[in-house]
């Protein structure tokens, strides 16, 4: 196991590591940029070097930084959390071109599988259901167009080197998906450096689910059931529960079958997401893995009682996984909000600013991943999640109740959060009857 580690991080994720590293005797390096010079969790960790100006170009995203604080640390091995340098493929073949373990997947894993072509591909090859569409990138307007009258409008282009919904735009007509091919494939080549893209059809109404995995170097997987994470925004998670709460046993089974499918066919090792599309017959599609830990990975911890970060650890230190699939055991209803400095009233306009009221909710089932104290300061430079707000109670309806009485109790102020847009959708009949889709907030609440 590891002695000493680098957290290419910042904010909860890299106290989440933090506390997981320590309980396991293993010393902790945190690096951070000028703007989080005065992070709560820096105290915590056992060193913190500065890695740059306040720009995630110049630090979190600085791999020469990064590599070379790793090396004045004399660290075993680097965790990326999520973000930033998590899903870079680049940076972990870096990693371990310098001799420093990165604890996640190999990077070919990671170049394969980022590539949703080439994911998805995968996936048909392991005989896993795939939304109907193109078999590779889609060159032009004229081939897309071809397609979409095949299969049928709605249509989606998708970037296949995209994420958090960037390079992604919904077509229903052929006037429509020339302009939804050219702004998709504009805004792949800004964002990804990768223009690329391909057609799918578009399911209405689909919910979005995803099956935890983790998979060790000598090949065992295992699943660890699945989340719902369909109330979003823009692709941008807000609430995440498990189980799905539409999911029959039969269902979820295969699901989660197929899910390790993906995983094996890819030879993958570490943790991964593997999501899928839900139609209005629970009928599953693939479309894409997330070849990291999750923001909402507590929901999964809390259902199972399994420390993620902790196996992640074990893997990533030459361990095999000593569980069996039947030593998993789904209990109860979890619930995860994401509070983020966010004004629901302004379209969710960020909110960055000082943090003057800063009080925790508590309780049964209750728990908080926060780095966020009083007087802290919301730095306009990074996503706006500022903490995470978990239940855990025996059925659907008590944790709704447990959530709703925890979110009325957070007082975080002067700066606005999403807490307000979490109650109204936790409070409204189509959450509470199980009839929400992907689109529910910009219906519902906008």
């Amino acid at each position: 196991m590891f002695s000493r580690i680098l957290i290419a991080n910042r904010g909860e994720i890299a106290l989440r590591i933090i506390r997981a590293c320590r309980e396991m005797g293993i010393e902790t390096v945190v690096v951070y940029s000028e703007a989080d010079r005065n992070a709560s969790y820096i105290e915590l960790a056992d060193q913190a070097i500065c890695i740059g100006p306040a720009s995630p170009t110049h630090s979190y995203l600085n791999i020469p930084a990064i590599i070379s604080a790793a090396e004045v640390a004399d660290v075993d091995a680097i965790h990326p959390g999520y973000g930033f340098l998590a899903e870079n493929a680049h940076f972990a073949q870096i990693c371990a071109d310098c001799g420093i373990i990165f604890i996640g997947p190999r990077p070919e894993s990671m170049r394969m599988l980022g590539d949703k072509v080439a994911a998805r591909e995968l996936a048909k090859k392991a005989h896993v259901p795939v939304v109907p569409g193109s078999d590779g990138q889609i060159k032009d307007d004229k081939e897309a167009i071809k397609l979409a009258n095949k299969i049928g409008y709605p249509v989606i282009v998708k970037a296949a080197a995209g994420g958090g919904g960037r390079g992604m735009r919904v077509a229903h007509n052929d006037i429509s998906l020339r302009n939804a091919f050219a702004t998709a494939k504009t805004e792949a080549e800004a964002a990804f450096k990768d223009g690329t893209v391909y057609l799918e059809k578009y399911i209405v109404e689909p919910r979005h689910v995803e099956v935890q995995v983790m998979a060790d170097k000598s090949g065992n997987t295992l699943h660890f059931f699945e989340r719902d994470c369909s109330i979003q925004r823009r692709h941008q998670k807000l609430i995440e529960e498990s189980p799905c709460p539409i999911l029959d046993e039969r269902t979820r089974e295969e699901l989660c079958k197929s899910a390790l499918k993906v995983i094996k066919e890819a030879n993958y090792e570490n943790a991964a997401t593997v999501e899928f599309l839900l139609d209005r017959n629970k009928k599953f599609y693939f479309i894409e893995v997330n070849t990291r830990i999750q923001v909402e990975h507590p929901v999964t911890e809390m259902v199972t009682g399994i420390d993620l970060i902790k196996m992640q650890l074990k893997i990533a230190g030459g361990q095999n996984i000593n569980l069996k699939q039947k030593d998993i055991k789904h209990s109860g209803v979890a619930i995860e909000c994401r509070i983020n400095a966010e004004d629901p009233e302004r379209n969710f306009s960020p909110c960055p600013g000082k943090v003057d009221k800063f009080i925790l909710p508590g309780g049964m089932g209750v728990r908080v991943d926060t780095h966020i104290f009083q007087g802290a300061v919301v730095s306009p430079y990074y996503d706006s999640m500022i903490a995470k707000l978990i239940v855990h109670r025996p059925t659907r309806d008590e944790a709704i109740i447990t959530m709703k009485r925890a979110l009325s109790e957070f007082r975080i102020g002067p700066i606005k959060t999403t807490i307000p847009a979490c109650l109204k959708i936790l409070s409204h009949n189509l959450y509470l009857q199980n009839k929400v889709d992907t689109s529910f907030i910009e219906q519902h609440l906008t």
